[in-house]
């Protein structure tokens, strides 16, 4: 019988430690295996680089989550995103979102061209930008995030599905920060689903590593694997373990950080010193009915809001915060605000008055009563 979401997460697949039979597997730290007399490897192991069994756990979860083929840890969410565009040819044709994850977009538009890989960076959440920006013959991936940071627009998975895949291409969506128990980006039609399992997969703010999940065991799927290995993007052993012993509660966190961040955005889109609350879970939130249709349990724990007074009034609340950190990341059991052009730089899509927050699992009203002293001070 099929498992649900929360019961594969807390058993992590019931998978036990086959020496011992502890619930808990434990961290095979070996960085390589012996040969047979016979020169065979006795479990089909050579080197850690390629071969490590600490990512099974974790990758085996991540595919029943997101009823993928096969997954592939990674050292971090941009060590990913590069093995799978590094997987493309010299002369192929990417499509990106304008608002996306910063850090990407910049290797997009840098280091990827020197790859001879070029990119258009489009709306793709508005309609008919993706059909626009789409070069039959030539495009080979396109890069879908939803909800893209930092503003959290929503791009129909489906439909940019049917339309990749018309103009021959592969769809790969950026699902970091709805996590698979709000979206299965798979099930919508996408080859392949990347998180930065930094955030909320782990959701501890205390490893760095990112994940792949791919529809087919296919050759473009080969050439990912073998880009990890031979470009060493590969995680830990202990990473591979904390991450699991992360993801064992992500439908816990989930559901609490939805239900703080919900009421947040509710109470922050009146409150006076609040321009424009943007947040997905809202009806006034541009893409508000296709979320509802396209995500379930929740509408993710990331919001940012644009602060009356400019720049100088968002930033002078950040610093007022004294329960939220002001610190880079998202997806913790702590809340974290920015000012996120201020990280971005002068190339950001960020308004300078918007503040970026990632809401945890902390009280609702420890939350609100820190952030409206904050604006009101």
């Amino acid at each position: 019988m099929e498992k649900a979401p929360q019961t594969i997460l807390a058993q992590a697949l019931g998978w036990l430690e086959p020496v011992s039979g502890g619930v808990i597997p434990s961290i095979p730290m070996s960085s390589t295996f012996a040969r047979e007399g016979d020169l065979s490897y006795r479990a089909g192991r050579v080197y850690i680089r390629a071969d490590n069994p600490a990512f099974e756990q974790a990758e085996a979860m991540l595919s029943a989550l997101e009823g993928a083929q096969a997954s592939a840890l990674f050292a971090s969410g941009m060590a990913a995103c590069t093995a799978a565009i590094l997987a493309l040819e010299p002369g192929d044709h990417i499509v990106a979102p304008s608002v996306m994850y910063w850090a990407l977009a910049a290797w997009l538009g840098s280091t990827a061209a020197r790859f001879g890989i070029e990119t258009t960076f489009a709306p793709l959440h508005q309609e008919g930008a993706l059909a626009g920006a789409l070069r039959p013959g030539r495009t080979k991936l396109v890069w879908v995030e939803s909800p893209a940071n930092p503003l959290w627009c929503i791009t129909d998975i489906a439909e940019a599905a049917a339309r990749t895949h018309g103009c021959g291409a592969r769809l790969i969506v950026d699902s970091t920060v709805a996590t698979p128990l709000l979206t299965q980006p798979l099930a919508l039609g996408a080859d392949l689903v990347m998180h930065s399992a930094t955030k909320a997969l782990n959701g501890h703010s205390d490893l760095c590593a990112g994940m792949l999940a791919t529809a087919a065991k296919d050759t473009f799927w080969e050439r990912i694997l073998d880009n990890r290995a031979r470009l060493g993007a590969i995680s830990g052993s202990m990473e591979a373990w904390l991450l699991v012993r992360g993801m064992r509660t992500l439908h816990l966190r989930v559901e609490r950080a939805c239900a703080n961040a919900l009421a947040l955005a509710q109470r922050l889109e009146t409150h006076p010193a609040i321009a424009q609350v943007l947040y997905p879970g809202l009806p006034s939130f541009e893409g508000h009915e296709l979320a509802k249709r396209q995500m379930r349990n929740g509408f993710g724990s990331m919001l940012s809001i644009r602060v009356r007074g400019g720049p100088e009034a968002a930033i002078a609340a950040a610093a007022g915060c004294t329960l939220w950190k002001r610190a880079t990341s998202l997806g913790g059991v702590e809340s974290l605000i920015e000012h996120r052009a201020s990280v971005e730089g002068p190339h950001s899509p960020c308004p300078p008055d918007l503040l970026r927050l990632s809401v945890g699992c902390e009280a609702l009203e420890d939350l609100w009563a820190d952030l409206e002293a904050a604006l009101t001070c």
